[in-house]
């Protein structure tokens, strides 16, 4: 199942208004983008091998790494990709699961928990 990049990023902010308060509040320096595919280099900041399907990303420090010495950066970024999402999904209730799930799996990177602790969360 195909949306329009409209519909996509709709659901991305339907998620991300689904977030407690408590943690939207620490999310003040953070940007969520939509791109339609992981790039060559996302798979190389990932770790990850070309063709395993990565469904969103973190790119920054999360908060447990940071110290109030470091040098001021850029904002940190989410990033959801559409089609690996639309070609794990049957319909459009799959697709809001999927990107719910992805939105939540990368917050949690953010507050620096690690992929085994999402996937035992459930994420």
């Amino acid at each position: 199942m195909r949306l329009s990049r409209e519909e996509f990023a709709e659901l991305v902010t339907q998620a991300l208004e689904g977030v407690p308060d408590e943690f939207l509040e620490k999310l003040q320096n953070v940007y969520v983008t939509v791109e339609d595919n992981p790039s060559a280099e996302d798979y190389e900041k990932a770790h990850l091998p070309a063709g395993v399907q990565i469904l969103g990303l973190y790119h920054g420090v999360p908060l447990g790494r940071r110290s109030p010495f470091s040098p001021m950066s850029m904002p940190d970024r989410i990033t959801i990709f559409q089609r690996p999402i639309e070609a794990r999904s049957r319909s459009r209730a799959d697709i809001i699961k999927q990107v719910r799930r992805t939105v939540l799996h990368e917050i949690a990177h953010h507050f620096g928990i690690s992929d085994k602790r999402i996937r035992e969360l459930g994420y």
